[in-house]
């Protein structure tokens, strides 16, 4: 039998969209994996760390929180992550978790200057992504949803940067061969993404968005959504 996958929680999604369940479903559906085969752990609310060898893999969910505010469950979640890099466990970090990611290998971490991203936009491959597991099926240039403030303004050492987006030079990146950063979200589809800018309206009309245009511009990201699935294939393929 397959070892399951651990998810870990970093946040929920906005209250509007609960009644769809937490990011660990939202992962989980979007990573073709059964109810059995994933694990998680809400390590915001300050849940233990397991030992790594129990698990074929680990994703890192979103988070409406900030690395830079170095939060104590955060903070012992990088140092986690760092060690399961060292052990060779395979790592996929999404959005927060990206940046989580990033903190833990020695990037750098901050608010992006270009202001806040919500909403689809596409993201482009860098010529290294030709040969990356997970990115290398994907056309050159693809659409997938955003939604975050900060990001990784520098790559950790000996990261390869996969692929960028507008405002957004380190888009996606990879440390060794099985650990992976992606600031966009697989996991969500164009329902999720419509409902975070409306719960988010007022925000961004605040900030100069016009929050209808970007809900008519919202569409399906099937390219995106693959990473996951792949990201299970790879973990499973390298665990037998």
């Amino acid at each position: 039998m397959d070892s399951p996958f651990l998810i870990l929680v970093a946040g929920q999604p906005a209250a509007e969209l609960r009644r769809h369940g937490g990011f660990d479903h939202w992962i989980r559906v979007a990573a073709g994996l059964e109810r059995d085969a994933a694990v998680a752990i809400d390590v915001a609310a300050g849940a233990a760390l397991p030992t790594f060898d129990a698990f074929a893999g680990v994703i890192v969910s979103g988070s409406a929180a900030m690395v830079t505010e170095r939060q104590e469950w955060s903070e012992r979640t990088s140092a986690w992550l760092a060690g399961a890099v060292e052990a060779g466990l395979p790592v996929l970090g999404i959005c927060y978790g990206h940046q989580l990611l990033a903190h833990a290998l020695g990037g750098t971490v901050v608010d992006n200057p270009a202001g806040r991203r919500m909403g689809t936009f596409d993201v482009e491959l860098l010529p290294a992504a030709r040969e990356d597991a997970l990115l290398s099926p994907l056309p050159g240039r693809f659409p997938a949803q955003m939604t975050h403030v900060q990001h990784v303004s520098v790559a950790p050492p000996g990261a390869v940067v996969l692929a960028r987006a507008e405002h957004d030079p380190c888009h996606a990146f990879r440390v060794g061969d099985s650990a992976w950063g992606m600031q966009f979200h697989p996991e969500f589809s164009a329902a999720h993404m419509r409902g975070y800018i409306r719960a988010r309206a007022r925000v961004l009309v605040e900030e100069g968005f016009d929050d209808r245009a970007l809900l008519r511009q919202v569409g399906a990201t099937p390219q995106a959504r693959r990473v996951l699935r792949r990201f299970v294939h790879h973990s499973r393929n390298a665990a037998r």
